[in-house]
């Protein structure tokens, strides 16, 4: 398994649309995730293993030093080999480079030890209002 990873890659919609119906149980549905990611974020960190897409992260930002984590996904048949975590690293880097001095993310209970420990993120107290 040779994994490789892209910031900010081409990538194809329903590829990327079928790993997170995957990795988000729900039915597939007819999105452009190029023209999002391209409108609304920093970057994304596609992993291919031999050109089928194992991975995905997005990366939102508010224009300045924050940087967001949104929708990591790793494909069923690929997770507990570190893809997952490496795919952060590689959006933490994007971000640094681009001059963001935060790295958020929130996340669904039981993913602590993904993010605190594989990933490195701290707890942090926040807020959330439900819309």
């Amino acid at each position: 398994m040779a994994i490789t990873y892209e910031w900010r890659g081409d990538i194809d919609s329903a590829s990327v649309e079928a790993l997170h119906a995957e990795g988000f149980g729900h039915p597939p549905q007819d999105i452009d995730w190029l023209a999002q990611l391209r409108r609304h974020s920093l970057g994304w960190v596609s992993a291919r293993d031999e050109g089928r897409l194992v991975g995905f992260v997005n990366v939102a930002w508010d224009g300045g030093v924050h940087a967001f984590i949104l929708d990591t996904t790793v494909a069923r048949d690929r997770r507990g080999h570190g893809i997952g975590a490496a795919l952060v690293s590689a959006a933490a880097e994007g971000a640094r480079s681009a001059k963001c001095e935060w790295l958020h993310v929130d996340f669904d209970d039981g993913l602590e030890p993904f993010y605190f420990d594989a990933c490195g993120f701290k707890r942090t107290p926040a807020g959330l209002i439900g819309l």
